[in-house]
């Protein structure tokens, strides 16, 4: 996750995403850093439009949130609502003898 970060530090510095400057980051860190993650994770990240992928990542969440939201539950009946109620409070009551 740390090779990572580094990656989305220099993106924010606005620093070009090499394996110098990700080595020099995790190192700062006191990462012990493996080349070969290092070099996979610029070749990863070549061509990719890193603040897309970041609003995309950022927005699947709530997308599925509102989704969800919308989709139409079955409504219950006063009645059904009101046992449950009923339960709830009697599950209460027990907590406090």
């Amino acid at each position: 996750m740390e090779y990572i970060y580094s990656a989305l530090l220099l993106h924010k510095a606005k620093k070009k995403i090499d394996e110098a400057s990700v080595t020099k980051i995790l190192e700062a860190a006191g990462v012990k850093v493996e080349s070969a993650r290092v070099k996979a994770l610029v070749a990863a990240l070549e061509g990719v439009d890193i603040e897309k992928a970041i609003e995309k990542s950022a927005i699947a969440p709530v997308a599925a949130a509102v989704k969800e939201e919308k989709e139409e539950k079955p409504k219950k009946s006063a009645e059904e609502e009101k046992k449950e109620e009923t339960k709830a409070a009697a599950g209460l009551g027990a907590l406090f003898g």
